[in-house]
């Protein structure tokens, strides 16, 4: 049925969505969405109201610090910050409270009049923690282990008192239904978009067969977390057995005993500026694979990735949205990674029409699930029925 007019939705984070490298960029592309598909958004302020002497003290910390500290921090002084985020929410007559990454903006807030609530996250903190991919990472701080049962306390506590759930992986989901004692119905798995904008369907897409050139694509900041070795080793695996194959980079610098005439490297490129943009498209249009061994709790390079056709190998850890052999391949973590993606290449160097079906799935698979428009019509969907449910009472 339709809305007789668009939710009014106070949008709340502990960081600015209009800072477009918030969260990775995903911040800004949930704000747009639930603007462009779902409703009229305010976003609150992100400050901590009577407790921002104690924010600014810790943002001034360094960095390793402070993406830690801030919110335990806010997590402690959740009832003070609380209060303010309740004045900001009597100031407008919403239908929703949408909350976005920090489910520690929720904890001891007190609605000041009905509203559905709703929340997305990539991960949690107890589920992360628990997790091959924060394993991988570790924590700075030692001395949380102490304070890990409050945590989660605080986690159960926010997330059943919230309508809705809007996680964008099975994984997510599987961990926190158990984990927090959800029920099913209000937590759903809906997908996240990709980080840049619709680039169309691909024209013809690159020749893969044999004698010709093999292009490999690693995206992201950080050489090592991204898996870069891995994909650096396949190419070289690959030229081991005669074949062309070549190595792009983009968004870092691996280092020197990483890098040769095969590898090609763009230590960043700026999406907002045309000409950047042009070199980044032109890249991931002309990539036979993104070879991504990184631990990811979601990974919109993979969207990206799916968005231009182009197929990902990556491991099947976290929340990647990469479906096997719909949008690439996902291995086991454990085993040989450079050999299963050598072989999996050159599997498909033998049939080059498999891998051209592969690059329609990968695209169909953006089209249909991987893409902000998606996301906001299902969302919209859900906060429309739970706003009726209240309505009703």
């Amino acid at each position: 049925m339709a809305q007789a007019q668009p939710l009014r939705i106070a949008y709340l984070c502990d960081q600015s969505p209009e800072d477009r490298h918030s969260y990775s960029g995903g911040n800004a592309r949930l704000l747009a969405t639930l603007r462009d598909h779902v409703g009229d958004v305010t976003v609150l302020g992100s400050g901590w109201h009577a407790a921002e002497p104690v924010r600014q003290a810790i943002e001034a910390l360094p960095d390793s610090v402070t993406m830690r500290a801030r919110w335990r921090a806010h997590l402690a002084l959740g009832r003070v910050i609380a209060r303010g985020v309740a004045n900001d929410l009597r100031q407008g007559q919403y239908d929703v409270l949408f909350c976005a990454y920090s489910f520690h903006s929720l904890h001891r807030l007190r609605l000041p009049y009905p509203m559905v609530t709703a929340y997305t996250s990539d991960a949690t903190p107890t589920a992360y923690k628990r997790s091959e991919v924060g394993a991988a990472f570790g924590s700075f701080l030692k001395v949380s282990r102490l304070i890990d049962p409050l945590i989660l306390r605080a986690e159960r506590q926010v997330f059943q008192a919230s309508d809705l759930l809007f996680w964008p992986s099975e994984w997510l989901k599987s961990e926190a239904d158990p984990l927090y004692g959800l029920d099913p119905a209000k937590s759903l798995v809906v997908p996240w978009g990709a980080n840049i904008a619709d680039p169309g369907r691909p024209d013809a897409p690159p020749l893969l067969g044999q004698g010709a050139p093999i292009y490999l694509l690693v995206l992201g900041r950080d050489w090592f977390a991204k898996g870069g070795p891995v994909a650096f080793d396949t190419m070289k695996a690959l030229r081991a057995l005669g074949h062309d194959a070549r190595l792009t980079v983009i968004g870092c610098t691996p280092p020197e005993f990483h890098r040769n005439a095969h590898v090609t490297v763009h230590p960043h490129l700026d999406k907002a500026k045309p000409d950047e943009r042009a070199t980044l498209d032109a890249c991931l249009k002309s990539a036979h694979f993104m070879v991504m061994a990184s631990f990811e709790s979601y990974g919109f390079a993979f969207c990206e990735a799916s968005a231009h056709g182009l197929p990902s190998l990556c491991l099947k850890v976290g929340g990647v949205p990469v479906r096997e052999g719909v949008n690439g391949h996902a291995i086991a973590a454990e085993g040989d990674s450079v050999a299963a993606f050598t072989s999996l290449i050159t599997g498909y160097l033998q049939d080059p029409a498999a891998y051209f079906r592969l690059r329609a799935t990968s695209r169909q698979e953006y089209e249909t699930r991987l893409n902000w428009r998606a996301w906001g019509e299902t969302v919209r969907a859900r906060l429309v029925e739970a706003r009726a449910r209240l309505e009703r009472g």
